[in-house]
């Protein structure tokens, strides 16, 4: 074959053709030193590199970069670890609850101090009065009121998470000094909607719909089947004073 010839052969192949050749044909340049040797590529420098320099140059970030992903990795790892057990400690806790108000200040304590975020709120729906029910994070509405504030909110039983609207703030967070800015909400769903739990930030942007709520399922979830029996026991016209002295 002239160099003519071998030149006309070249011309006829694409781009696309030769790098599909060599994808599959990875030891095509074993045994090629000197070809090897001889093909240059363009660098940042502004400088010519050979192949192989370039590879190495490229071998070298990627390991860079999956060096970079591995600490990402293990942070969210470690913060994903942290997460579990506080959320553990405040499940064992709420199941050990001795009723409602007792249940609502553990809520109200580990997601301040524990979890620093600045509120929590567990509000149930229900047309029957509970006792002790107006006390720290733990608030009573009829279902009707419910559904007219939070509206579509309390569909589904996955967490929402959001800055909400001011309306929708200030009634899961009410008579508050500092309003609450940004809120994650579950919906709290056995057999039927029983109420809904909420956290909130006064930091503007603190939850958003890309977060993880992971640890918010697991205490929902547990709420959700806690709650019913319980209600059902307090609302047995049992006196506030004696609930208090039951929580002593």
């Amino acid at each position: 074959m002239t160099d003519q010839t071998a030149h006309q052969k070249a011309d006829e192949l694409t781009r696309e053709e030769v790098a599909e050749y060599l994808k599959s044909n990875p030891d095509f340049f074993v045994d090629q030193d000197e070809l090897l040797r001889s093909l240059t590529l363009p660098h940042d420098s502004g400088r010519a590199i050979s192949l192989v320099e370039r590879q190495v140059h490229l071998f070298r970030e990627q390991r860079d970069t999956l060096r970079h992903e591995l600490v990402e990795l293990i942070s969210i790892a470690r913060h994903n670890d942290r997460l579990f057990e506080k959320s553990k400690r405040l499940l064992m806790q709420v199941i050990e609850a001795r009723n409602l108000v007792d249940m609502a200040s553990t809520i109200d304590d580990s997601i301040r101090g524990d979890f620093g975020l600045d509120a929590a709120s567990v509000i149930l729906f229900t047309d029957v009065e509970v006792p002790g029910s107006a006390q720290g994070a733990l608030h009573v509405v009829s279902p009707a009121e419910a559904q007219d504030r939070l509206g579509n909110l309390l569909e589904g039983s996955k967490a929402v998470c959001g800055q909400f609207r001011e309306s929708e703030r200030e009634f899961l967070f009410p008579d508050r000094d500092i309003p609450i800015a940004s809120v994650a909400l579950v919906p709290l769903r056995h057999d039927e909607l029983v109420g809904v739990f909420a956290v909130g930030s006064c930091q503007s942007g603190y939850f958003d719909q890309s977060m993880g709520s992971l640890f918010l399922s697991y205490i929902s979830d547990t709420l959700s089947r806690l709650l019913p029996p319980m209600i059902r026991r307090h609302t047995s016209a049992v006196p506030v004073a004696d609930l208090a002295a039951e929580s002593r």
